[in-house]
């Protein structure tokens, strides 16, 4: 069994931490959000996506093969993009400003960059 080293186990934490801190954010958001047909729509799949994107990092983290592996992490990168998506339409159909969603499309992006990253590298 290969040992991941202190570094590698640390960065995996932090990325356990950001995925969650996404979901909460973004719950948290979307309380916020107006009491509209278009807004309770958009809001139940933006609450989907971001709950997916920490709770299939959590069970990547746990995969028992590289397969595994890269296929949560597909998964998680799938995700974060589709949030990215239904923030976007919030934004351009006026139920948000662009300037309420900055944060969370900025570490949504962030997450997906290194999720992007970490799939590539593990087919080495």
């Amino acid at each position: 069994m290969k040992m991941m080293s202190e570094g590698r186990l640390e960065f995996i934490e932090q990325v356990k931490q950001r995925t969650k801190a996404l979901a909460l954010n973004v719950i948290r958001f979307t309380q916020q959000l107006p009491k509209t047909m278009e807004a309770d729509v958009i809001k139940r799949q933006l609450l989907k996506s971001a709950t997916s994107v920490a709770a299939n990092y959590r069970a990547a983290c746990r995969a028992r093969s590289g397969a595994e592996f890269h296929a949560k992490a597909s998964i998680v990168i799938e995700e974060a993009d589709e949030t990215l998506f239904w923030l976007e339409l919030l934004a351009e159909s006026d139920i948000t400003t662009e300037a309420r969603i900055a944060d969370l499309k900025k570490e949504a992006t962030e997450i997906l960059a290194i999720m992007a990253t970490a799939r590539k590298n593990s087919r080495r």
